[in-house]
């Protein structure tokens, strides 16, 4: 590995099924790098084969930060997410180590990468809010957001109760205006580079109904049985997750097998739809070529490091 001074902090990102992780563990093998996860629904325990979890025998001994943190029955919080990533990403560098974030969640990416402050919460007050806003209609809610947070209330619409509530209650709690808290493209760490894995339509279509055809065959029936029984049910988002939501279905005889392959794949396509808009939004991603060969796919992917001599101009 050649020496570069800072040691970046290198994220991989992109939608699901474009070979994140394959190209994340091949580089930390070429930059004495650690891996830390980006996907929230690999931070759930035994959420393995539907989330396409790296075995541990296939990480080629690369350590791997923020996998299998949660159990099923919690929910996941990026604002602590936020926490424990940025503490192992300071903890790799301690080990003179070169963090390689990788995922598709990309609020919890920005969430590490990014600027953004996460306001607290409060249960009593949220549900204070709530129903007053139940009692007087959205409109009126609204109206009342507009004369102690006019900023916020412009860019909240009329009938948006739940941002409405929201904004309101961080304005309760802290004082500030629920906009201080929207997230800004501004990088925390200015040796961010952040990798966009693309793939054409077809080839990515293709890549997903394979991907869902494998977690059958690996077994995803019967991890969802076993996840059931650690309580699957009462997980407000882990039993929502594309996948173990129609397992689920096909467990309880709601759905068959066939339906419910074909309801993965069609949710699969949504999501991959919803990543890609995400990501293609922020400009600072540089893109390359998820169909390469990995010799020539590593090859691009060096060459956004800060260095390197055949470093890339952004693709958009």
């Amino acid at each position: 590995m050649q020496s570069m001074d800072p040691a970046p902090l290198v994220a991989v990102v992109g939608a699901t099924a474009t070979g994140k992780s394959d190209l994340a563990i091949t580089l930390a093998q070429h930059l004495d790098g650690e891996i830390v996860n980006a996907d929230a629904l690999q931070l759930y325990r035994g959420m393995d084969i539907g989330t396409a979890k790296v075995p541990p025998e296939e990480r080629a001994g690369i350590a791997h930060h923020q996998l299998d943190v949660l159990d099923v029955t919690e929910e996941a919080s990026v604002a602590a997410y936020q926490r424990e990533a940025r503490t192992a990403i300071a903890d790799i560098r301690g080990r003179g180590r070169v963090p390689i974030l990788v995922g598709g969640s990309g609020l919890y990416v920005r969430a590490v990468l990014d600027d953004i402050e996460f306001p607290p919460t409060d249960p009593e007050v949220r549900e204070r809010i709530e129903q007053r806003g139940e009692h007087i209609g959205a409109a009126a809610l609204h109206a009342e957001l507009a004369q102690v947070d006019p900023d916020s209330a412009t860019v909240i619409g009329a009938g948006d109760m739940r941002r409405i509530v929201r904004a309101l209650e961080v304005g309760e709690l802290t004082g500030r205006p629920y906009t201080a808290f929207l997230p800004r493209p501004v990088h925390r760490d200015p040796s961010t580079v952040q990798i966009g894995l693309r793939l054409d339509r077809a080839g990515l279509h293709e890549r997903i109904g394979l991907r869902v055809e494998r977690m059958v065959h690996r077994g995803l029936l019967d991890e969802v049985r076993g996840l059931r029984g650690r309580g699957l049910d009462r997980g407000r988002t882990a039993r929502r997750a594309i996948g173990y939501e129609q397992a689920l279905a096909v467990l309880d005889g709601t759905m068959d097998c066939e339906t419910a392959i074909e309801s993965t794949v069609v949710g699969t396509r949504r999501l991959v739809r919803k990543q890609d808009t995400w990501f293609r939004r922020d400009h600072r991603v540089r893109w390359i070529d998820a169909a390469e060969p990995g010799p020539q796919l590593l090859e691009r992917a060096l060459a956004q490091l800060p260095g390197s001599p055949q470093r890339d101009h952004p693709a958009n």
